[in-house]
């Protein structure tokens, strides 16, 4: 299997990733054991199919730590001539503070040191806490280590579009920045998306499936409750459903969702995944991947076989006309995980 060149995006003149990222949260606990042997053996299967860019964080658990594995793995078996064939984008979280260039420069050593290789692909930049202005600080040594050669590209983390002018006036060059966008969290195109086209940003989409809500398995079922939710993802995924309208206008999304997805011959996540890869400055979304348990390479590399047309949109329309507006309840893009 192979995918087309639709499927992948120039993110920067380096840089080059498959717009459906495999998403390592669910390495990083609470979605249930992983095997790293099973693990890395499934890296090769995505990556051997075309889904070669992994997105992943330096608190995710052992996840640098497998791409490291990986690398080593992939070196002694094919060589290390064929490795450009894959991409790491990593994040870095750290807790707000100081910021000097030893402790920025440690930082990025470590994740150089556990993902095996000298230079970062992308090293996405989050940080909890806007009144604490030393993440210009970060930003600036991030630069100086890309100008070193330690870092290709770096990008962001659930910034906001105010956050956004604040880093560009700094003089600090981003590619891209991470925010939450899917069908019912359509926050981005109020203000974010048109400031990233003006200023040559990309944007990363993540829980675009509301962790896994988003497909036939939930039609028809009863809202689950708290204590009955199997892990992170879902969890958080069920806060943004209730904010957004609840589930019972879910449900009838889920339905119009699957009346598209039938007809255009494909699977429920693909059409969710589709809307989102349309959207204005999406380079690609990331899909959570359960390492060594399940895999979803040959639906997903559906969801480049077809496009969605001004009916399907004016069903979607009926579903948004009566649902909330995320903007108003929770903010601009980021703005959940701030006070």
């Amino acid at each position: 299997m192979s995918l087309p060149p639709s499927a992948y995006f120039q993110l920067a003149p380096d840089l080059k990733i498959c717009r459906i990222l495999n998403g390592m949260w669910q390495v990083g606990g609470g979605h249930g054991t992983v095997q790293p042997q099973l693990a890395i053996a499934e890296m090769f299967q995505y990556v051997d199919a075309g889904f070669c860019t992994w997105e992943l964080a330096d608190h995710y658990g052992p996840a640098e730590d497998f791409i490291g594995m990986f690398r080593q793995q992939w070196i002694a078996d094919r060589g290390a001539e064929s490795l450009p064939s894959f991409q790491a984008l990593t994040q870095w979280v750290p807790r707000p503070g100081r910021m000097t260039r030893q402790i920025v420069e440690s930082s990025i050593d470590v994740s150089r040191s556990r993902m095996n290789t000298d230079c970062l692909d992308l090293l996405q930049f989050h940080w909890w806490e806007y009144r604490d202005l030393n993440y210009l600080e970060a930003l600036k040594h991030l630069a100086d280590l890309q100008s070193e050669g330690k870092i290709k590209q770096i990008g962001l983390s659930n910034f906001d579009t105010d956050r956004l002018q604040i880093i560009l006036d700094a003089g600090i060059q981003i590619v891209s920045n991470q925010v939450a966008f899917s069908l019912i969290d359509r926050r981005p195109l109020v203000r974010m998306t048109e400031f990233c086209k003006a200023n040559g940003i990309a944007l990363l989409a993540y829980s675009s499936l509301c962790g896994g809500f988003m497909s036939e398995q939930w039609i028809g079922a009863p809202e689950p409750r708290r204590q009955q939710i199997a892990n992170p993802s879902l969890l958080r995924a069920q806060q943004s459903i209730n904010d957004w309208s609840g589930w019972r206008l879910f449900q009838e999304l889920l339905l119009i969702l699957q009346s598209i997805s039938h007809k255009h011959g494909v699977t429920l996540p693909n059409v969710a995944l589709r809307y989102v890869l349309d959207q204005p400055q999406v380079a690609g979304v990331i899909v959570g991947t359960h390492l060594g348990r399940s895999q979803h390479v040959a639906s997903n590399s559906r969801t480049f076989d077809f496009t969605l047309d001004a009916e399907d949109y004016g069903k979607l329309q009926s579903i948004w006309s009566r649902s909330n507006d995320l903007f108003r309840t929770i903010g601009d893009c980021g703005d959940e995980y701030r006070s």
